[in-house]
């Protein structure tokens, strides 16, 4: 099997012989599933020319009363941050640990941010939710400021921040080695705290955290029902 060995002693050795690897052998099954990484700098220029190297573009405003009533928090900067922890540390774990985990949260990747890629071309959003000043000067304030002065509020809804995190929450519910119900409720909490962070640092409406739960369970159904099931797609398979 393709991604992990289950020992005698029930612990779970990766199968995968990265020492092994070769860019020739980017096409056997052993090591096809390295090229899904190739989405990631893909992704990563589409978004720069969304986000930088663009003309000016018009900007529907993202908002609804509940924005209003929700209070700005700089202790969300916290499981904010914790994002990039979560995903990345998701990806490198199953890619060297659960093959088979790795491949679909990286279906659910590229079709869950290829279309908010596509949303954010065509249907491009912004949010005006930021405070003109903090209540509080700490170290966290002045972080979150800085953080302001290079990460843009445009290209918001559906928020990118959610449908990683459910990314990950899904690549972590569906790793072999961690199927007890201790580690479900561990991945689903941190991705609901690192979604509700978006909103309370004002990074996001709650209108973009919405918005991002269809795309989601399309992904979803795409990456772990659809896909795994339609064993005539030999193609992917082996990706």
């Amino acid at each position: 099997m393709n991604g992990y060995t289950v020992m005698q002693s029930n612990h779970i050795k990766p199968e995968v012989n990265y020492r092994e690897f070769r860019i020739h052998k980017l096409n056997t099954p052993e090591f096809s599933h390295v090229r899904l990484l190739l989405y990631w700098p893909i992704f990563g220029f589409l978004f720069l020319f969304l986000e930088r190297l663009q003309p000016q573009r018009n900007y529907y405003p993202v908002y609804c009363g509940l924005d209003d009533i929700i209070p700005f928090c700089e202790w969300a900067l916290i499981p904010y941050l914790f994002w990039f922890v979560f995903l990345i540390g998701t990806l490198v774990y199953t890619f060297f640990v659960d093959v088979p985990a790795f491949r679909r949260m990286m279906y659910f990747v590229i079709v869950t941010y290829t279309i908010t890629v596509l949303i954010y071309l065509f249907f491009p959003t912004c949010q005006n939710l930021r405070p003109e000043a903090f209540v509080r000067n700490n170290l966290l304030t002045r972080f979150i400021e800085l953080f302001y002065s290079f990460d843009t509020n445009t290209n918001v809804c559906p928020s990118l921040h959610v449908i990683g995190s459910v990314a990950a929450m899904f690549g972590l519910w569906d790793c072999k080695a961690l199927q007890s119900v201790g580690w479900k409720i561990a991945a689903t909490s941190i991705a609901v705290c690192i979604s509700l962070s978006t909103v309370f640092m004002k990074q996001h409406s709650i209108m973009d955290v919405l918005a991002a739960l269809p795309v989601c369970f399309f992904g979803w159904w795409i990456a772990y029902k659809i896909l795994p099931n339609n064993k005539t797609n030999r193609f992917l398979t082996r990706m």
